[in-house]
């Protein structure tokens, strides 16, 4: 069994600005360097972090941060947990090989009106003590654990203040996925500097990026799992897992409480994988990304194509079926850490550590025994 975020916090103890190499930030940030080699295992500290409030959290958050930053090629400085007069503040100061410096500011939530000029003064400042060159060779970065979508504060600001050549925002999720793509593929740190800065005059490196992608072969199923969109026999009953996005009023979660608590109903798009293949009698599971499975239900009609008033961007998710025995347990949601993959099919002959978000990017067919796993469901069998 693999050890949890909140035990090793427990093991280290408070995180604080105390010095000395026997500090508790500074023996978090050595077991970090030597324990998560791999970016899924990051994704798990990551969510951990997000699901739980609280100091010891925010503050391992902002460590796992800067060592993503680290995992991405950057040569990291990690900043203090709380400021002080008389020194920068920053949470993490990055510099890249190519000479490239990018400052950090970590914000759990956005709960709390963010000022930009603070982040503009920590670039301003470093750039007087002659840490960095000039504002050509720098960008202030916001990392957003949980990002709002009814506030956008930060975001509008930035557009308002005309700041978006010096200031950029990414949520943690977004930037955990950089991390798989250069775990997983031919990406290099340079490629993830052309995504992170404000695009130059020429959009070729991107370009290039996108087009290695696209070439790469994706990695085969274990034999004894279903394609993702593999037809049923007739009769058969099929499981469905289900990433469900949030908008720019709905989080994931208020979302499935809409759809699925309340209506009864959910929404699939165009392109949306199975969807030719959805019929009455499957059953089907919802993943809120960065929380885990949080509510399941029984297909009750084929997809038709008649947009709902429930669904926010009808014209997006024009395909709605109905829905049988919900279920839902937001709070207490089926979290797809090390040990739950460890027990799921779809991992047979994979590493539960290495990156592991294909499973939740797509809505894709899984397993009754899989299906039964991320809702916490006996087998019928």
């Amino acid at each position: 069994m693999s050890i949890t975020l909140g035990e090793v916090l427990d093991l280290i103890g408070k995180l604080d600005d105390s010095p000395g190499e026997d500090a508790a930030r500074e023996r978090f940030r050595r077991y970090l360097s030597k324990n998560l080699l791999d970016a899924g295992q990051i994704r798990d500290y990551v969510e951990e972090c997000l699901r739980n409030a609280g100091d010891q959290y925010s503050r391992a958050l902002q460590d796992l941060v800067n060592y993503i930053g680290r995992f991405l090629g950057f040569e990291v400085t990690f900043g203090r947990y709380q400021g002080v007069r008389g020194q920068t503040g920053f949470d993490g100061h990055w510099e890249s090989p190519t000479g490239f410096h990018i400052v950090v500011e970590v914000k759990t939530t956005e709960v709390y009106s963010v000022k930009t000029a603070t982040l503009m003064d920590y670039v301003n400042q470093m750039i007087s003590e002659r840490v960095i060159p000039s504002w050509d060779m720098a960008l202030g970065l916001y990392v957003i654990g949980r990002p709002d979508p009814e506030i956008r504060q930060l975001e509008h600001a930035i557009v308002a203040e005309k700041r978006a050549d010096q200031l950029r925002i990414v949520s943690v999720n977004s930037f955990l996925s950089l991390a798989e793509m250069m775990n997983e593929y031919d990406i290099r740190h340079e490629d993830i500097l052309a995504v992170i800065r404000p695009s130059g005059p020429t959009i070729d490196p991107v370009v290039e990026l996108m087009a290695r992608l696209v070439a790469e072969q994706p990695q085969p199923l274990p034999p004894e799992q279903p394609s993702p969109v593999e037809p049923a026999v007739e009769g058969e009953v099929v499981y469905w897992l289900t990433p469900v996005a949030q908008d720019e009023e709905q989080t994931a979660e208020q979302v499935i409480q809409t759809l699925v608590g309340q209506a009864r109903i959910y929404a699939f798009g165009e392109r949306t994988p199975g969807r030719t293949h959805l019929k009455p009698g499957d059953w089907i599971c919802f993943y809120a990304s960065g929380k885990g499975v949080v509510a399941h239900a029984k297909v009750a009609s084929l997809p038709e194509r008649k947009p709902h008033s429930k669904v926010r961007h009808p014209d997006e998710y024009p395909w709605v079926f109905r829905l049988s025995d919900e279920r839902l347990y937001l709070e207490n949601p089926v979290v797809i850490d090390s040990d739950t993959r460890s027990q799921l099919g779809a991992f047979r002959g994979r590493e539960p550590g290495k990156a592991w978000a294909w499973l939740v990017q797509a809505t894709r067919r899984i397993t009754e025994h899989d299906f039964c796993v991320l809702t916490r469901q006996e087998m019928n069998s």
